[in-house]
């Protein structure tokens, strides 16, 4: 649990930093190169990401298994097996983006169904190699319980240099109307070269290794269930921007997306736990330890839904004047956003109870999650055709698209933690009654700084909304194996257990 609080501890700053470096990205985007164009790169960058999971094969947490099965010592032909099965996977992953990549080339209708700002948009499809190799590397590092990496190349190196370049590149002629794309582009590379230095201090370089295509083609095929599960769990994020590109203007997809990319602190909160919680749950996988994976469950579960509905509230309360830094044409999103914050912080069991599910009950975890991103799709579009057929506007569609996000997402998580349930044989459940006390005074304290000026609002509300909520979390709900996870001296004596 200490290692679990740790990771998590380490993750969670991390994307605190990552939000920051990207509030320029956004503030920029949106001022200097228009709604518009920031609708069309963002159903860009949504293919981009979908893609580049696949491309990266589940390496996400299949690697943490695949190294777990192979450290029965800890020797130097184990460390050579180790960096060996990473190689394994990259060759895989890059072999597979290059098909990718050309098909993208051919049908560029994919990526780009409303057109391109310029013709440097054609330079995103680039980015599909790098993430995904990008994933890889990191989640060796996880294995080793390095999550500073993933602080550095995810938290910092990513968001900070997409921001300088898309306002650096905007004065530049010729180059400007490109910026946002270009500035994707490098910012995903340079996290890229950030992920490999930390791995090759870490693994050192392969020897003996060269390419077995047989055994490729073989690990290949056993992750289809996790590459399902982890572009099925990504595609509930994604899927509404995808499918509002399709049924509404660029304009419209804009304004979604500023709201989106707000709700990305609390949605990234739950994957702060994910590179660490992969490699400890696998350890007791292998020595048959369930009821230590229900106590993790239920204790990563509760951190998450605790920090997930703070910030949710300091974000959705002065929602319009958060949306208002884009512009007075993203205010229209507000009631969106509200949705999606609502949706992620429901989201937290279905995350956590699919960490194990995967490695458990893989083929089940996968059927599930197809039919829920179906319910997804299927509620996406009924909600924006039921807004155009009322005649509403486009603010209405973007709402009926979080609408649907939430409604997935709850029976998603419904589902899989009583699935994990019974698998376990043990309670999973992250829900406590301190979240309904710690809410209530939040939400009178935000309420009455929605009178203040907006700049106050912004300024002094969500501070004010954050300390209130967790100073009441913190008393009536964090008990002392709670408060490990902010505390540096939390392993106890005589335990060294993830």
């Amino acid at each position: 649990m200490a290692t679990l609080a740790k990771g998590g501890r380490t993750n969670t700053l991390g994307f605190v930093v990552r939000l920051l470096g990207g509030l320029p990205f956004l503030f920029v985007g949106y001022r200097l190169y228009g709604v518009e164009e920031m609708g069309r790169f963002a159903i860009a960058f949504v293919v981009v990401e979908i893609l580049a999971l696949v491309c990266a094969l589940g390496e996400k947490r299949g690697l943490a298994q695949r190294l777990a099965e192979g450290a029965e010592d800890d020797g130097p032909e184990a460390a050579r097996r180790k960096v060996n099965l990473v190689f394994d996977g990259l060759l895989a992953s890059l072999a597979i983006s290059l098909v990718v990549c050309a098909v993208l080339l051919v049908f560029p209708v994919i990526i780009f169904p409303n057109g391109v700002n310029s013709n440097w948009d054609m330079w995103m499809i680039a980015a599909i190699p790098a993430f995904a190799l990008t994933e890889i590397l990191l989640a060796a590092q996880a294995y080793r319980y390095d999550i500073a990496t993933t602080v550095r190349a995810r938290a910092l190196v990513e968001p900070w240099t997409k921001s300088i370049l898309v306002t650096a590149l905007f004065f530049v002629p010729g180059v400007g109307e490109g910026g946002i794309a270009l500035a994707f582009l490098g910012a995903i590379y340079a996290a890229l070269l950030t992920a490999a230095w930390s791995f090759f201090r870490t693994y050192g370089r392969p020897a003996g290794w060269r390419p077995r295509p047989r055994y490729l083609g073989k690990m290949s095929l056993r992750a289809l269930p996790l590459v399902g599960a982890d572009v099925i769990e990504r595609g509930t994020r994604l899927l509404d921007v995808w499918l509002l590109g399709q049924s509404t203007s660029a304009d419209t997809v804009g304004i979604y997306w500023f709201a989106k990319e707000v709700v990305s602190l609390p949605q990234k909160l739950k994957s702060s736990f994910e590179p660490i919680l992969s490699p400890v749950i696998t350890k007791n996988l292998k020595i048959g330890n369930m009821t230590a994976i229900a106590s993790q469950v239920r204790q990563v579960g509760f951190w998450i839904i605790a920090l997930q509905a703070g910030i949710a509230l300091a974000l959705a309360i002065p929602g319009e004047a958060v949306m208002g830094l884009g512009g007075p044409a993203i205010v229209g999103g507000t009631g969106a956003l509200a949705l999606l914050l609502t949706a992620e912080v429901v989201a937290s069991m279905a995350v956590v109870s699919e960490s194990v599910l995967v490695y458990i009950a893989r083929k089940r975890n996968l059927a599930i999650s197809v039919g829920i991103i179906t319910l997804q799709g299927a509620l996406t579009l009924g909600l924006i055709a039921l807004a155009g057929h009322l005649g509403m506007d486009e603010g209405f569609k973007a709402a009926g698209a979080a609408l649907a996000l939430l409604i997935a997402l709850g029976t998603s998580s419904l589902i899989k933690a009583l699935l994990l349930k019974r698998l376990l044989k043990a309670p999973v459940s992250n829900w406590r009654w301190a979240l309904v006390w710690a809410t209530a005074p939040a939400v009178v304290v935000g309420f009455l700084a929605t009178l203040l000026p907006e700049w106050a609002e912004l300024a002094f509300g969500i501070p004010a909304i954050l300390v209130t909520y967790g100073y009441v979390i913190w008393k009536r709900g964090f008990g002392p194996e709670d408060r490990v996870l902010f505390s540096k001296n939390a392993t106890k004596s005589g335990d060294t257990t993830p």
